[in-house]
């Protein structure tokens, strides 16, 4: 088996996972790293990350590094990380296109001997079971003989500047053992924290599901509770803080389950779990709790809207905030459109404000137009969706300097003091 050292890596997609390893592979090994997105490419090329995740520096320092959409340049890579996106559909069905044709790309030019490593998170069985068959029928080789298969599972957390891929410990596993030591041999060489060689693919791929499925139920409970305490007059965050002064309580807090991961990867475990004849009850649950929070902060709005003798009907409202977490352009699945899809059905006009997003993307993605000056005085709501640095900066007085003199301020992401909002989630 080939040296770590003689590794010629391709990165098949370029987003919030695929770009930061590519560029820490890049700063060692020879890499190509390989989009469909010619715009990207050409942005990649010229230093500039629009994900905002890869800083000028970083990317002149992945010396080895190069960007490309042409199959033709690699060729002569012998080790493929695939690093597509695994969506849902309408229906909340894994929708594995971006894998199979990511994969169909690699089979094109798979040679005897290279390995293909999966980052995508899946459900158990999902590499071996959907993308090998993909790589045999299109290379025409035969898997664990000719060529040879990876999972080691992203971790990465768009917007934290301080989890950075070398810093978070990562799993890694192989087809055979001898390949799932060259895999973990591989992410070592560039991930300071460590890694975990696990048992097999189908262990690697069900350790990913979980992480965020854990997340998803821990705060699927803490906004069950939030509504509890809300008809019971009582402050969630009073109560949170009051009970995480105990040493084992853990620190999730109410909100939005929106992006890429916590509010997909369980369907991809259920989805799974119910092709083998078992429905998964807590699971789908949690997720059917978080999937109605949009509608019950454009409720609450509302009722309290209502309480302060606002029309409702032709009521103008101001988010502030649409990326699904801080301090990031990510729009990806974010929740808070179902907050500004309830509130239009009320008859309310929604203006949406964000200064991280990207307004074309928003706009192809949503068919929501943000704005970039919110008009003062103008409205009867305000909802501080997402705690931008910019919106806690600036404080209760300027965000209410934007409403009516008799308006709702509500603040979902507890982002302002104590008793500065009229509503807290």
């Amino acid at each position: 088996m080939r040296s770590v050292d003689e590794a010629r890596l391709a990165v098949i997609g370029l987003g919030y996972v695929g770009l930061p390893l590519a560029a820490e592979f890049g700063k060692r090994l020879s890499v190509v790293g390989f989009d469909i997105n010619a715009a990207r490419v050409a942005e990649l090329r010229a230093g500039y990350d629009r994900t905002l995740e890869m800083e000028r520096e970083e990317l002149s320092a992945a010396e080895r590094l190069t960007f490309s959409t042409a199959l033709a340049d690699i060729v002569d890579c012998n080790v493929f990380i695939v690093t597509v996106p695994t969506p849902i559909d309408e229906h909340k069905r894994p929708d594995l296109t971006p894998l199979i044709r990511a994969s169909e790309a690699v089979g094109k030019v798979l040679k005897h001997g290279d390995i293909v490593i999966y980052e995508s998170t899946v459900y158990p069985g999902a590499t071996e079971e959907e993308c090998v068959p993909v790589l045999e029928r299109v290379s025409g080789l035969v898997f664990n003989r000719d060529f040879f298969a990876g999972y080691s599972p992203e971790r990465i957390n768009p917007g934290d500047k301080q989890h950075r891929l070398p810093t978070i410990r990562k799993v890694t596993s192989g087809s055979t053992p001898e390949i799932a030591e060259f895999v973990d041999q591989l992410y070592a060489s560039i991930v300071t924290a460590g890694t975990y060689k696990a048992g097999s693919i189908r262990v690697a791929e069900a350790a990913k599901v979980i992480e965020n499925t854990q997340r998803d139920l821990n705060i699927a409970l803490i906004n069950e509770l939030a509504i509890i305490f809300n008809r019971l007059g009582i402050d969630t965050e009073q109560v949170l803080l009051a009970a995480g002064t105990k040493w084992n309580f853990l620190p999730f807090r109410p909100g939005l389950v929106g992006g890429h991961c916590i509010g997909i990867d369980p369907y991809y475990l259920t989805h799974k779990a119910q092709a083998i004849g078992y429905h998964p009850e807590i699971i789908l649950a949690g997720r059917r709790l978080n999937d109605g929070m949009g509608p019950y902060v454009a409720g609450q709005l509302i009722k309290a809207m209502l309480k302060q003798q606002i029309q409702v009907n032709g009521a103008r409202v101001l988010l502030l905030g649409l990326t699904f977490k801080e301090n990031c352009p990510d729009v990806r699945n974010t929740r808070v459109i179902d907050v500004v899809r309830e509130l239009e059905a009320f008859g309310v006009t929604v203006d949406v404000h964000d200064p991280w997003v990207n307004s074309e993307e928003v706009e192809a993605e949503y068919g929501v137009t943000p704005i970039d000056n919110p008009a003062l005085g103008t409205y009867d709501g305000i909802v501080l969706a997402v705690a931008h640095e910019e919106f806690v900066a600036m404080g209760e007085t300027a965000i209410r300097a934007f409403a009516r003199e008799n308006h709702v301020l509500y603040d979902l992401k507890f982002a302002l003091p104590q008793g500065a909002a009229d509503l807290r989630l």
